[in-house]
């Protein structure tokens, strides 16, 4: 270690210095591997004399790349890591990894509210934020081209984790992966993953979204969007061009999605064109049968989601004239109007929204790990928005952080957060720091039988699940990886 406000660490790759921050030694920047243009992760090569590691790597490619904001960060390093250690000593502390979310379109491990000051700090533990590659860089399903090479990016940073992180203070016997929106798709998906076995032994999948595309259905979309290009979804071909003008591409095919609700169903209807690929090699299954079969039986898991996931998009501008309860949901209109005698129209398309996009898929996550022999814990974030109204998708970001203040902060609370923030934020942070450190989260394990579920709110509770009625219409629903329709 060297001077007390500039800590020194020596990792397999070289010395990297940090900064001292408010008692923490704070690293960021630190490549962990070399993106390949539409490969797979290669090591990152070593290098002479001590790197410093002050800032934060470039993102990778995405729509906010293209913003002023983000100007000074562009290039291609793209697969870094941040270290927040409380101790460079050798406590071997336990250790959080984060993955972001942002629809597997967007995101990256600079944004202010995953700052891991606060849970480092308060919970005693070595917090881990990592870049990975979205959009077309990172899921499109190409010819030549490994599938999820998002998902590969983070199998690496994790293998980087195991072979590093002592070097921090951090135990690589006890880390814990920890993610919301796509970046819990993507914990669900590393669960199911031979490739990232023993990597991790805890998980905090925060509102799993539940799309995983099938390979025809991938392959479809891919050619969709190199097509914006003239392109064939070749790798070879897509790697010539440059990243920004793939996203571009991909947005403006985004745009045009419902048009190919004949082929795509539900899918043409969301966000994203992009999520996790069942290719048969690196997600040999989806995720749910993976876990019923006892793929995550060592892994002990918390996953829940917040009670108006879609309110986001709704309060944001996304709205839609369609009956998007026969997009979502056919067969089971009628099921939701009896269920919800009261609600509207606009209030069952945001139910059915939330439903199959994060809340059943989340419920069936826990029923999956449960019946394949692992331990489970539940919860739902009920505490509502001041800023967005109810308790809305990624509202428990900034909570779980404790970054109220943030960019994303601001947004989800308003500039000046309530009270009952900070007592809502504190359970979470107390929650996810004892459970990693492998003392539990403070309330009994899931199961089907009795479906105990933590409900974080400022009266907080554990009570059998709360959406019985949303369970109850979808517990015949197989789900599985969303085909191609034609």
């Amino acid at each position: 270690m060297g001077t007390s406000t500039e800590p020194e660490v020596r990792i397999a790759t070289g010395a990297v210095r940090g900064r001292a921050e408010e008692g923490l030694s704070v690293f960021r920047g630190i490549p962990f591997a070399t993106p390949r243009r539409f490969g797979a992760p290669e090591p990152a090569g070593p290098w002479d004399g001590v790197r410093d590691c002050a800032a934060f790597g470039p993102p990778p490619p995405q729509q906010s790349t293209l913003a002023s904001a983000v100007a000074g960060r562009i290039g291609e390093s793209w697969l870094t890591v941040n270290v927040w250690s409380p101790s460079l000593g050798t406590a071997r502390l336990p250790v959080m990894v984060w993955i972001y979310g942002g629809a597997y379109r967007g995101g990256e491990s600079g944004e202010p509210v995953y700052d891991g000051a606060v849970l480092a700090r308060e919970g005693h533990v070595i917090v881990v934020t990592l870049n990975y590659r979205v959009g077309m860089e990172g899921f499109a399903h190409v010819e030549g081209a490994p599938a999820n090479r998002g998902l590969l990016d983070q199998v690496a940073a994790l293998e980087w984790v195991r072979d590093n992180v002592a070097a921090f203070g951090g135990d690589p016997g006890r880390v814990t992966v920890f993610g919301e929106s796509a970046g819990a798709g993507c914990i669900a998906a590393l669960m199911a993953m031979p490739r990232a076995a023993g990597l991790f032994g805890r998980a905090i999948a925060q509102s799993v979204p539940g799309t995983y595309f099938s390979a025809p259905l991938a392959s479809d979309i891919a050619a969709v969007l190199a097509a914006e290009l003239g392109l064939p979804p070749d790798a070879g071909a897509l790697a010539a061009v440059e990243p920004g003008l793939l996203v571009a591409a991909a947005e403006a095919a985004t745009a045009r999605m419902r048009l190919h609700e004949d082929r795509w169903g539900a899918v043409a209807h969301t966000v994203t064109p992009f999520s996790p690929v069942v290719d048969g090699d690196v997600l040999p299954r989806d995720p749910w049968s993976a876990l019923a079969d006892g793929a995550g039986r060592g892994i002990e898991l918390i996953v829940g989601h917040t009670r108006d996931e879609y309110r986001l998009f709704t309060r944001t501008g996304r709205v839609e004239g369609h009956d998007l309860l026969e997009v979502f949901a056919p067969g089971r209109e009628q099921a939701y109007r009896d269920a919800f005698p009261s609600a509207g129209p606009e209030l069952l398309d945001e139910l059915v929204q939330s439903d199959w996009l994060f809340r059943m898929p989340s419920l069936r996550m826990a029923d999956a790990q449960a019946a394949g022999g692992g331990r489970v814990h539940a919860y739902e974030l009920t505490w509502e928005s001041p800023a967005l109204g109810g308790a809305c998708h990624g509202l428990d970001v900034p909570l779980v952080f404790g970054n109220p203040g943030s960019g994303m902060g601001t947004f989800f609370l308003g500039e000046s957060a309530p009270p009952e923030a900070a007592a809502v934020s504190a359970a979470f942070r107390r929650a996810w720091t004892a459970f990693a450190a492998g003392e539990g989260p403070g309330w009994e394990p899931y199961t089907p039988e009795r479906r105990l579920t933590r409900l974080f709110d400022v009266e907080p509770a554990v009570v059998p699940y709360p959406e019985e009625a949303s369970r109850r219409i979808w517990a015949s629903h197989p789900f599985a990886e969303l085909p191609l329709l034609t």
